[in-house]
């Protein structure tokens, strides 16, 4: 590994004012994410992982403390900014897919790259090889509402991948598929952090958490784990007594 952190939080704090209360959605978290690490963020409902995912993804900027994207500091940039290092170093994989319903499967996953100014023939060309590392290129055509979900979610994957990013962000990716079709979207995941990309996983599932290398643990906006997911403490619960494997049938947030 690399000795700079692809991704470092430095004392990270994330404030809201609602009216006269003080609300700390993440409450001066650091750690550190190198190249080709698989590491899931995990945490129940309002623990600050989504407020986590949000500075991650260049979405939202740190309150206080610092946030370093390729040894990059995110928050000094501007909005135009910001949206550049997301479009150039960032892959997003979202629960709910975010697929555009009127446009190809083809289309779809070229999305960023016309963002990024990639020519219409290059553009083509890596949105195949994308659809076809999950599957899908003879599919290309197809409009999304012709796929099952986790076809779709296969989808994402390719416009994720299409960019070839620094890091692959995924929000709760199997949230609204079944357990079968979930596993094998995190098998994807899997296979892409061996091929060498890095991998971080927002979910509130213990189970899907324990598919990675390495577990950040999150409660009440703190930072109460760093360490192997192997390790019996990366699950336990200090309230709740919850253990590695609960939470695979909870809502969704």
């Amino acid at each position: 590994m690399e000795n700079t952190p692809l991704i470092e939080f430095r004392d990270v704090s994330k404030i809201y004012h609602m009216g006269d209360e003080i609300i700390r959605a993440a409450d001066h978290i650091s750690f550190k994410i190198y190249k080709g690490e698989f590491i899931a963020i995990v945490g129940q409902s309002g623990s600050g992982k989504s407020t986590c995912m949000n500075i991650i993804g260049c979405l939202d900027v740190p309150s206080e403390g610092e946030y370093f994207l390729g040894g990059k500091n995110v928050g000094k940039m501007n909005t135009n900014q910001l949206a550049e290092i997301r479009n150039e170093m960032l892959g997003f994989i979202f629960q709910q897919y975010n697929l555009l319903p009127k446009l190809n499967l083809e289309e779809n996953v070229e999305m960023p790259l016309m963002y990024a100014g990639v020519g219409k023939a290059e553009r083509l060309k890596r949105a195949i090889e994308a659809l076809a590392s999950v599957g899908l290129a003879e599919k290309a055509k197809h409009l999304p509402n012709q796929l099952s979900g986790g076809q779709q979610q296969r989808v994402s994957i390719a416009r994720a991948l299409v960019g070839h990013p620094s890091v692959i962000l995924a929000d709760e990716p199997t949230g609204a598929l079944d357990s079968k079709t979930g596993r094998d979207v995190l098998k994807i995941l899997q296979e892409l952090h061996k091929a060498g990309n890095t991998v971080v996983l927002i979910t509130h599932d213990n189970s899907i958490a324990a598919t990675a290398q390495r577990i950040i643990r999150l409660e009440d906006g703190r930072a109460v784990y760093d360490g192997p997911s192997d390790n019996p403490d990366a699950f336990v619960h200090s309230e709740f007594g919850m253990h590695a494997g609960d939470g695979a049938e909870e809502e969704e947030e």
